[in-house]
């Protein structure tokens, strides 16, 4: 598993309770819904590639390869993205998924 960014820990080590919190929230809104697991992170992805995260997408397809999430599943997420976000954020976004895709 690679190193969470250092950001992400620290604030996660000074605010213990915050973090557990931000856990349950993230348990919960998992959860409340009828989607599977692998639905779900695909979602995820999706979301993050449409809000531009480049640190988010990286997660998120990480996480989908830990799945078992096939690469051309998470490709096609990134292209779905083009009619709505655009060529060049469809461009960076599947240069952040294929960083993932070429350690795996």
């Amino acid at each position: 598993m690679p190193d969470l960014p250092a950001p992400y820990t620290r604030i996660r080590t000074e605010f213990p309770e915050v973090a557990a919190a931000y856990d349950a929230l993230g348990n919960a809104v998992h959860e409340a819904g009828p989607l599977d697991d692998k639905t779900r992170q695909l979602l995820k992805l999706a979301l993050a590639v449409g809000a531009r995260l480049e640190g988010a997408t990286h997660a998120h397809t990480r996480r989908a390869l830990e799945m078992g999430i096939p690469a051309d599943a998470i490709k096609h997420v990134v292209l779905l993205a083009m009619t709505t976000l655009g060529f060049p954020t469809t461009v960076s976004a599947y240069t952040w998924v294929t960083d993932e895709l070429d350690k795996s």
